[in-house]
């Protein structure tokens, strides 16, 4: 019995060891991610590409998500930890108890660190708009209608271009297009640097609907996943904005800019579109907050064929909602700001400022805001 009693003592040391030792790793990470500069330099141009090589060679093997699986697997670990954890506390086992916490506390920092490990660090490298030379200056509301207007008008003629054949392409079509969409990027511009970028169907595609989810990054696999059954115009921007998270950009917004270039640039007219019709719905958005009456009226310059695509979008996410989405938004939301995006959810709208840049920077002025393309 002394032996027994023994034995387990020094578990338990091992144990506290353990959670110490992943604890100070922990603290070392959130240390260095107030340094930008140390974290582009030796992680996300040092580890992560290596980290992306390797994860892509493995997993692109599978056709579908291993993450998925990798989720659902967690999910089943939980709820059999909650359940023994309920057994011992019934049967009053408190030194089973406490050795079973301990687990599970060691458990629970070593997927944090993988996430941060893997992926996650690319949060804390310099903005986008410092490694893109996309200084943000500020724009005026007028600033923001004469973009907001090209963009309608782009959205009305890419719309107009599209037929049948183009709003029936299968998922396998809109996913090689996309990862030659994002691979374009890469070999013009050495700020997109892709590692055999891909995107696969979602398992819980059904899941994701309930939860209003479109598509997500799972940085334990480096997989890029996509809700397959939303319309079929969400497809090609949600593809590239997902394949972005792979490329290391973090932040939503950041994501939304590069999806967005990825599929402006495509001479593919359903990407092109796609692009376009995100890019009114984020600006149409954003001059809401600013000038309501300029909103409305602008509104009346969308094409009918564009309005409908938006009723056709929230009818179907509409037929979905409910509590779970509101959980799920939640949680999402104090997600992003505990990973250096304050604004939360509305993140994903601060990619209006990176267009603006954008721009501004690739159009030819005549004026400050009076744009001639090249």
């Amino acid at each position: 019995m002394a032996k027994r009693t023994t034995k387990d003592n020094r578990h338990l040391k091992i144990k506290g060891i353990t959670i110490l030792l992943l604890a100070l790793v922990g603290f070392i990470l959130m240390l260095l991610a107030n340094h930008p500069n140390i974290i582009e330099h030796y992680y996300s141009q040092g580890l992560y590409p290596i980290i992306c090589r390797v994860f892509h060679l493995v997993f692109n093997i599978f056709p579908f998500s291993v993450g998925d699986l990798f989720y659902l697997a967690v999910i089943g670990c939980l709820l059999y930890a909650l359940i023994r954890l309920i057994r011992l506390l019934i049967k009053r086992r408190w030194g089973s108890t406490g050795s079973f916490l301990l687990n599970v506390t060691i458990g629970v920092q070593i997927f944090v660190l993988a996430f941060y490990l893997f992926w996650g660090m690319n949060y804390y490298r310099p903005s986008a708009a410092i490694r893109l030379n996309l200084p943000d200056s500020g724009y005026s509301t007028a600033d923001l209608k004469l973009v907001t207007t090209m963009l309608i008008d782009s959205a009305n003629a890419s719309r107009a271009k599209i037929g049948d054949a183009d709003l029936h392409q299968d998922n396998k079509a809109i996913y090689k297009t996309a990862i030659n969409a994002v691979s374009f990027l890469s070999d013009s511009s050495s700020n997109f640097y892709t590692y055999n970028p891909n995107i696969k169907s979602s398992l819980l595609t059904p899941l994701l609907n309930y939860i209003g989810t479109s598509g997500y990054y799972n940085p334990f696999t480096a997989e890029a996943q996509i809700n397959y059954q939303m319309p079929v115009f969400l497809r090609p921007f949600v593809a590239c904005h997902e394949m972005s998270h792979q490329m290391g950009y973090g932040p939503e917004d950041e994501a939304n800019f590069v999806g967005f270039i990825a599929g402006i640039r495509s001479s593919n007219r359903l990407f092109r579109y796609s692009a376009y019709y995100v890019g009114v719905q984020e600006f149409m958005f954003a001059l809401r907050q600013q000038d309501s009456v300029a909103r409305n009226e602008l509104k009346k310059r969308i094409s009918p064929l564009v309005i409908n695509d938006f009723k056709a979008e929230r009818t179907y996410w509409t037929f979905y909602a409910g509590k779970a989405e509101v959980l799920t938004s939640l949680f999402y939301d104090n997600f992003l700001k505990a990973n250096n995006q304050p604004q939360g959810l509305r993140t994903y709208n601060q990619m209006i400022r990176l267009v603006m840049s954008w721009y501004r920077k690739k159009l030819i002025v005549n004026s400050p805001w009076s744009i001639v393309h090249r």
